[in-house]
């Protein structure tokens, strides 16, 4: 695509009213079938179809484009079909499930619902942790999740932990920290790709303080959080302990040498996986250790591998399906349409033009899922709108960084809620749309949003 300049945002041909754009048509068409329980896959792919014939693509161009857009999941979905296998590997070590009893007994021993309010705000804790340092001490993602989270329901169970609380702790801790400390998966996101792309479009940032930038939006996803913790999900939610039992509360038999082998493959694998850059290497070195070591048996190595694949698989699935659809979006070209369309209506308001970008940042970004992504597709585009309005480089930067990560909570297609979901309906008590989406839709674009604005408003 053109990088647009300041002279040729003025040029824009109008629009005719009765034009409808093919992104928000398949974005909406996308997310009202995920919220009538289609499974995500059937609803990118037939958004997809519908947005690429809105556009006036023929069929045969828009199943071309569908399916050219779908290796770029593929190492994604690899990634996460291997940390599964290592996933379970480590589950038969019985080291999570340690970590789980050890929980349990605190449960057992409580007396008053002080001491169970008590117990739920340390495993909120800790799992707000673990994610957050997923994103930068370790930069592993969501590869935690199917390790640290299916031994804990039962004990969340028993403490009647509301599980959409769990969802938006675990989401708020994958993208918080990449949106705002630029270290791990944050140095990618704000200084390899943020600053990058609003450098390339017109402005200086080689002296910008991205940190600043971003400190009001990710306030924003603070306040999501704390609404969550302390009001939303703070009351009981009751789960069947049985259906929990079948799937988590096996018989796993650990000893100290399981656990240490256990730890030893998990640091082999991060070892690994910094060292090559290969999320697939490093949980293939860490499930080849569980081999070697005696801890996962020769004969049974098969069989882990292939139901540690099936733990991850839809999320591998959908990762592709959102590949495909992406590039969809891109063939139609109504991603330039939609930001270019708005210019006539927002004349010179500063406060209506950093609105409307920040809500198309949504629109796409919970289409194709990876904030990542919409940086690059977005930053050609609003940097000269941007300056032509005369907002700051440190507002820019703002609108820009909040605009892509807007959507990556609430996309049902987005591993920072694919993730969660992972973790949390091994058992079936946990649907993707309504008990992940929904609550982080609501939680933290909301915030995410208003807070976006004033930082493009007073900055």
């Amino acid at each position: 695509m053109n990088r647009p300049t300041s002279g040729a945002l003025k040029a824009i041909p109008d629009i005719p009213e009765s034009a409808m754009n093919a992104v928000v048509a398949a974005v909406v068409i996308m997310l009202v079938l995920s919220l009538c329980r289609i499974h995500v896959v059937v609803a990118l792919i037939i958004g997809a179809v519908a947005g690429g014939l809105i556009s006036g693509l023929s069929l045969d161009a828009t199943i071309a484009a569908f399916n050219e857009g779908l290796g770029g999941g593929a190492t994604v979905a690899l990634s996460y079909a291997t940390l599964g296998a290592f996933a379970v590997a480590i589950g038969k070590s019985g080291l999570a499930h340690a970590l789980a009893d050890k929980a349990l007994n605190l449960v057992g021993r409580q007396d008053d619902g002080k001491a169970a309010g008590g117990i739920r705000l340390l495993i909120v804790g800790l799992l707000l942790a673990i994610a957050m340092s997923s994103q930068n001490i370790l930069p592993i993602h969501i590869a935690f999740i199917p390790l640290v989270v299916p031994p804990l329901l039962y004990v969340m169970a028993k403490l009647n932990m509301d599980r959409r609380l769990v969802a938006c702790v675990l989401t708020f801790g994958l993208i918080t920290p990449y949106m705002f400390l630029p270290v791990g998966f944050g140095g990618i996101y704000l200084n390899e790709i943020l600053l990058a792309n609003v450098g390339e479009n017109g402005i200086d940032a080689t002296d910008l303080n991205v940190m600043s930038a971003m400190a009001l939006p990710a306030l924003g996803m603070l306040c999501g959080l704390l609404v969550a913790v302390f009001f939303s999900y703070r009351g009981d939610r009751h789960y069947n302990l049985d259906a929990i039992a079948r799937t988590e509360r096996v018989d796993v038999t650990y000893n100290g040498g399981t656990l240490l082998m256990a730890l030893v493959a998990i640091v082999a694998a991060f070892v690994v996986q910094l060292w090559l850059g290969s999320m697939i290497l490093g949980a293939l070195a860490g499930f080849v250790l569980f081999n070697l070591s005696g801890v996962v048996k020769w004969k049974e190595a098969d069989d882990l591998f292939t139901e540690g694949m099936k733990m991850l698989a839809m999320i591998g699935f959908i990762m592709i399906a959102a590949s495909g659809f992406a590039e969809v979006m891109r063939e139609t070209g109504d991603i330039a349409t939609l930001v270019e369309g708005s210019v006539s209506t927002i004349g010179d308001n500063k406060a209506l033009a950093a609105l409307l970008m920040l809500v198309v940042g949504l629109l796409i970004t919970m289409g194709i899922g990876s904030s990542f992504s919409t940086i690059p597709i977005i930053a050609a585009l609003y940097v000269p709108l941007a300056l032509e309005l005369g907002f700051s480089p440190l507002a820019i930067v703002a609108l820009v960084g909040t605009a892509g990560a807007l959507g990556d909570a609430g996309s049902p297609a987005s591993d920072s809620t694919l993730g969660p979901t992972a973790g949390l309906n091994v058992d079936g008590q946990h649907n993707h749309i309504w008990d992940t989406v929904v609550p982080t839709f609501l939680h933290y674009n909301l915030p995410l949003l208003g807070f976006g604005w004033l930082a493009a408003m007073v900055l």
